[in-house]
């Protein structure tokens, strides 16, 4: 089964002249289709997260362009890293950018700050360092 992102990119490189000839349903249809992946492109979020352990002892900061999928492959300890080694499967803190560049700037901006403020930012948003993702459904083709 193709991508969703495939099926969109092979409509963004046809041109229009491959539209001649062909019937106006068939260009109304190819152009809905255009209009949705430039939609889809648009609206593509990231995303820069923290999380902790059980304990709140440590703060994992990432950046993803998919929340509730590296959500779930953190709890699901599907990579042997960081966070299944210190057990960091708790969403505690996350913004949202409309350009992968800004929430990497700003992944780095908070790497590079000291815990306090990492906690400063989590008890501003979150005081009981609550898992955001309780109640979220993970489903996943």
């Amino acid at each position: 089964m193709k991508k969703i992102t495939d099926c969109f990119a092979t409509l963004a490189m046809t041109n229009s002249t491959s539209l001649r000839g062909k019937n106006d349903r068939s260009n109304l249809l190819f152009y809905n289709h255009y209009l949705l992946y430039n939609h889809y492109l648009l609206v593509k979020k990231s995303y820069v997260y923290f999380l902790t352990n059980k304990n709140n002892t440590v703060i994992y900061i990432g950046v993803t362009s998919d929340l509730l999928k590296r959500v779930y492959q953190h709890k699901t300890k599907a990579y042997k890293g960081f966070t299944a080694k210190y057990n960091c499967d708790k969403l505690v803190y996350f913004e949202e950018f409309s350009d992968i560049n800004e929430a990497i700037a700003r992944e780095k901006q908070l790497k590079a700050g000291n815990r306090k403020r990492k906690e400063d930012l989590i008890n501003a948003n979150n005081p009981d360092w609550n898992d955001l993702s309780d109640g979220w459904l993970f489903y996943f083709d």
